[in-house]
């Protein structure tokens, strides 16, 4: 537990009643299904590209990356650049093309629905098993940001746990639960700029109160491999090239997160797209940087005998701020936190109420009943993440890079071959998807990952086989499917 907790706790409830604030306001701006799934498409840059960041990034990043510098040294930054390289293409080469596109076939207002519409899939069966696996790997998804959460309070006022997980659980839902995806987006911006702050601020500090020499005599103290790009510090190993193609690989789930992609059918206009490209891209940067710089320094102010490194980042605020400054800047954590897991929420929700419930059970339902059922699923979901989450051992980079490989397994490939591809028809997509999904589950158990390889490599690779193959030996789509396609041809 951090001291001083009093003004911290102070600060939290401030916050939190912030976020409730900005949820009241959104709820009276949501009066049908799509207000409440995408906001009626009216974002734009600045919240666009910060709350695609920030319901990205969750609490790994001042968590889980911290962390894994802080153990390993700087070769933990592999996946910080394969993130990077993926969040600029997939701004590059998906966003203005989905964005037009999902408006295009009958306005979809999810990932499921996308397909459904895009490939006139009457069997319903693209829409059902896309939503299958969206719930499947946001259960993981969003489990590791109550982990993420329940870590936070434990730390910083040594609640128990259990108690740590449920107040931060009933924290997402509150406004989640209220303001939809216009709730989820404002408060994931001004989340996502506490972020970036309090990741500039901390490591910025530390340095000035230690110098280069200082940090430079503590690194070296620790391991002549802290700053070794292609050795793991904690076990003096050189790094495989398999293991830097997997830690590479993470940009690779971009293409497939629907809670991201939900971002870029919702912005205001494609118009929009090269700035909020050129936000997100400078965003990632600047906290992928400065959280590794956090776990670097980190060696310099606490013992390697911390017991759990993904704690590195909360320790160093109480060990250098006063307690009102540590509360805002630990808040931020809560942010990262909170930006993840309500725009997982809200996808889940988006998919059992508009690609089951509408789809399957009730086609004539009203837009008011929609909105309320899709409420009442974010509270469902989450507790079911929530008895995912108890477990006090769980570790949230374990838990996000299988529902990372996941999503960019199922989803990318398909949606990447949809966007470009006008020879693909609905067996493709529906291969793809599930030997994609299938391929990361499988490969996950295999010894904790064949060859150790992530699971996302395979998952990938075999997705885009299946498609081609599935969709060369059916028939060709109609010429209906095609025409539409060909309006989007030229990016």
């Amino acid at each position: 537990m951090v001291e001083n907790n009093i003004a911290i706790a102070f600060t939290f409830v401030a916050y939190l009643l912030l976020m409730l604030v900005i949820g009241i306001i959104a709820y009276k701006r949501t009066t049908n299904l799509s207000d409440y799934i995408l906001g009626g498409r009216s974002l734009g840059p600045w919240t666009s590209a910060i709350s695609a960041g920030a319901s990205d990034m969750s609490g790994w990043l001042l968590l889980g990356l911290p962390g894994a510098a802080y153990v390993s040294g700087i070769s933990a930054s592999w996946i910080a650049i394969g993130l990077l390289i993926g969040t600029w293409l997939n701004w590059l080469i998906v966003a203005r093309r989905l964005r037009l596109y999902s408006f295009k076939a009958s306005d979809s207002l999810t990932l499921p629905d996308f397909f459904a519409k895009r490939f006139r899939d009457n069997t319903q069966l693209l829409r059902v098993i896309s939503a299958v696996f969206i719930l499947l790997f946001f259960l993981f998804y969003t489990s590791s940001g109550l982990v993420a959460g329940g870590k936070l309070f434990e730390t910083v006022f040594g609640y128990d746990y259990t108690i740590a997980v449920t107040i931060g659980t009933v924290a997402i839902i509150s406004y989640t639960f209220f303001g939809g995806f216009l709730a989820v987006s404002w408060t994931d911006l001004i989340q996502g700029l506490m972020m970036a702050a309090a990741l500039l601020i901390v490591p910025v500090i530390a340095f000035m109160d230690i110098g280069s020499t200082g940090a430079g005599e503590a690194l070296a103290a620790q391991s002549e491999h802290m700053l070794s790009w292609f050795r793991d510090a904690s076990t003096g190993e050189a790094l495989t090239f398999v293991g830097i193609v997997s830690s590479l690989a993470w940009g690779l789930g971009y293409f497939g997160q629907p809670h991201i992609l939900a971002r870029f059918a919702a912005i205001r206009s494609e118009r929009e797209i090269p700035a909020a490209r050129r936000i997100a891209v400078t965003w990632s940067a600047l906290t992928l940087v400065c959280a590794v710089a956090v776990g670097l320094l980190g060696v310099g102010f606490i013992e390697r005998e911390l017991g759990d490194g993904e704690t590195i980042f909360m320790i160093m605020v109480n060990a250098i701020f006063h307690p009102v400054i540590a509360g805002v800047l630990l808040a931020a954590i809560l942010a990262a936190v909170m930006s993840t897991a309500d725009s997982q929420l809200l996808v889940s929700s988006s998919a059992l109420t508009d690609d089951f419930y509408k789809a399957l059970l009730r086609k004539d339902a009203g837009e008011t009943e929609l909105v309320w059922v899709g409420r009442f699923a974010v509270i469902g979901i989450a507790i079911l993440a929530y008895l995912l989450a108890l477990n006090p051992d769980s570790n949230v980079l374990g838990l996000v890079s299988y529902a990372w490989a996941g999503f960019g397994a199922a989803f990318g490939p398909a949606l990447i071959m949809a966007l470009f591809w006008r020879r693909m028809n609905q067996w493709g997509a529906l291969a793809g998807i599930i030997v994609g999904g299938v391929t990361v589950v499988v490969w996950a158990e295999l010894s904790g990952g064949l060859f150790d390889l992530y699971e996302i490599v395979p998952g990938v690779i075999f997705a885009y086989i299946a498609i081609v193959v599935a969709s060369l030996a059916t028939s060709a789509p109609s010429e209906e499917i095609t025409a539409e396609f060909d309006t989007f041809d030229q990016p």
